[in-house]
């Protein structure tokens, strides 16, 4: 029997908001001010408490983009 290596443990999930995300894992403040001029505003300013699902529809954001990016801020520690 052959072993399957585990997939990287997600950290971050789309229904949790910019505030959970970043008051844990503050390296990804980076990632939602890179995102800023795509949305318009501040993200963090603005959308703080709403669910990254619907940061990503409010500012017309490819989800699964920001997910992987945010994920990314994450795993570089």
């Amino acid at each position: 029997m052959s072993k399957s290596v585990p997939e990287k443990r997600k950290h971050i999930r789309p229904e949790m908001t910019v505030l959970d995300v970043v008051s844990k894992y503050r390296q990804t403040e980076a990632v939602f001010k890179q995102y800023d001029q795509q949305a318009g505003e501040c993200i963090c300013c603005q959308a703080l408490f709403e669910s990254l699902q619907g940061v990503a529809a409010r500012y017309k954001l490819d989800l699964e983009e920001l997910l992987t990016d945010l994920e990314t801020a994450v795993n570089m520690l």
